[in-house]
């Protein structure tokens, strides 16, 4: 009998290592394969779309905000991991009759670690845990040195479009900002996305630059010249929103790409 606490607080106890895993996000689906866990993998969502060929190999069982109880209770799962964010706590609740439902909660480096660290209790893949936790470490150190002479610039970053959104404190987001050592403007406001009023954005911190992400929402060209209007000497990047938004074992591949938009805004 194995007893351990999710990220929050729920205590579940197993009599043995679950073997069928339901994951409802896509960054943790990424890890879980990552760890070795393709096989224990029955369903994952539709947007889990890292390795590319899941999607075939495995049923989809809806997406974040909606899932397909039955489809999930056929596939008679173990284990449903979830996530706080991304998933709502009315899927959480009609899930809980069919197994065990671990959620995940992820706002900071340490919080990311601990959840690999978890997974690997979780699943007996615990050298492997140590394995991608030492590589993670490894790559932060390394890049806190790369970017510690780096320019610091006050950012705002863009998730969403009618209204705009940004993203702002006690988010995933926000910490790979800091990381970077981006000063995000809007980290002060209680909301963890804030909705934000383009003609006022000078007066709200007047960023140096701006990032519209590409996704949830999928930023152009034309938004690009529509956000522009309204900030002053800004610079207005798109960046890819995996890179900022997906914990797990891909933050590994996010530091290169990091590095790469330090040199474009350098």
């Amino acid at each position: 009998m194995i007893t351990l606490k999710d990220q929050i607080g729920q205590e579940h106890s197993f009599e043995k290592t679950p073997k069928r895993i339901v994951s409802l996000v896509p960054s943790q689906t990424e890890t879980l394969f990552d760890m070795g866990l393709e096989e224990e993998l029955v369903g994952i969502t539709k947007f889990c779309i890292h390795p590319y060929h899941l999607k075939a190999t495995k049923i989809k069982v809806g997406g974040t905000k909606k899932v397909h109880v039955e489809k999930i209770k056929a596939l008679e799962p173990d284990i449903i991991i979830a996530n706080k964010e991304e998933n709502t706590l009315e899927i959480v609740e009609s899930l809980k009759g069919i197994c065990p439902v671990w959620v995940t909660d992820v706002v900071t480096l340490d919080d990311n670690i601990q959840m690999i660290e978890d997974f690997g209790a979780l699943f007996n893949k615990r050298t492997e845990a140590k394995k991608w936790i030492d590589k993670l470490n490894y790559a932060t150190k390394d890049f806190i040195n790369y970017v510690k002479d780096k320019e610091s610039y006050k950012v705002a970053y863009f998730i969403w479009r009618e209204p705009y959104m940004v993203a702002g404190r006690d988010t995933f987001i926000n910490e790979l900002l800091r990381l970077n050592r981006f000063e995000n403007v809007y980290e002060a406001r209680e909301e963890r996305y804030p909705e934000i009023e383009l003609r006022k954005i000078r007066i709200q911190g007047d960023p140096e630059v701006v990032f519209l992400s590409s996704e949830p929402f999928p930023f152009s060209e034309e938004h690009a010249f529509e956000v522009g209007r309204f900030t002053h000497h800004g610079k207005t990047v798109f960046v890819d929103g995996e890179m900022f938004s997906w914990y797990g074992t891909h933050l590994f591949r996010a530091f290169d790409y990091f590095k790469q938009i330090h040199e474009r805004l350098s």
